[in-house]
């Protein structure tokens, strides 16, 4: 006999990614900032009693933007250049049979905020504002980290980062505390992995402004940062 599950979302993550586009391909690869915030039948503080002793957590989450009615059994991940098919279940591609994210965060501190209850600070989210969480768990080191672990196709791209240049007049518009995560964030190549021409302007939006760049040579020149009209 078969029994369906339907997951409930306990809270909404809120992050600086308004879009898909730019947000960190995994989990820590950058110092990212965001708040917790539960749905109102998830407000009981007992739900949390012991949190705060754990420096991480897990999250479980809902790709959103990529639910779909169909699914592949294979992907072309983006670190593969794009035209490589393997296995979905090789890979953390959103698209799957059950658009579920696993994502291990940075505890900072909880807050208990006025009208919303326990408010949860992390750092090191790959998820877009809005998205819906839909379990929490405690990272247990003893348990959940494997210094012997291989880590397949990923394991061989892990290095690759790009070299950031913003120039002093499009630096001094980013917040000092936005400044390191924005250079992290560029710094693994955001654009689709098939894109490589070098006259492109690419575009993303982060922390309410939109960054313009292009890549040249293993080289992230940003050539325009503006805060959105709506800040």
């Amino acid at each position: 006999m078969k029994f369906g599950l339907t997951l409930k979302t306990i809270a909404y993550i809120h992050t600086d990614f308004p879009t898909k586009f730019g947000i960190p391909r995994q989990s820590g690869l950058a110092d990212t900032q965001g708040e917790i915030i539960f749905e109102p039948e998830y407000r009981n503080q007992d739900a949390l009693r012991g949190i705060e002793e754990y420096s991480h957590l897990w999250l479980l989450w809902e790709f959103s933007e990529a639910v779909r009615e169909e699914w592949s059994p294979t992907v072309r991940p983006p670190r593969l250049g794009g035209n490589q098919r393997v296995g979905v279940f090789a890979t953390r591609s959103p698209f799957r049979p059950n658009p579920v994210g696993l994502s291990c965060v940075k505890l900072e501190r909880v807050e208990m905020r006025e009208g919303v209850g326990a408010v949860l600070h992390i750092k090191g989210a790959d998820l877009m504002d809005g998205t819906p969480i839909y379990d929490i768990k405690p990272y247990l080191p003893y348990v959940d980290c494997h210094a012997e672990a291989t880590g397949g196709f990923a394991e061989r791209v892990k290095g690759y980062r790009l070299k950031v240049e913003i120039p002093e007049e499009w630096l001094a518009v980013v917040p000092g505390d936005k400044r390191e995560s924005l250079k992290q964030i560029l710094s693994q190549d955001p654009r689709p992995s098939y894109q490589k021409n070098p006259d492109r302007v690419y575009g993303m939006e982060y922390a309410g402004m939109e960054v313009r760049f292009k890549v040249q040579e293993e080289i992230l020149t940003v050539c325009e940062i503006r805060k959105n009209e709506m800040e």
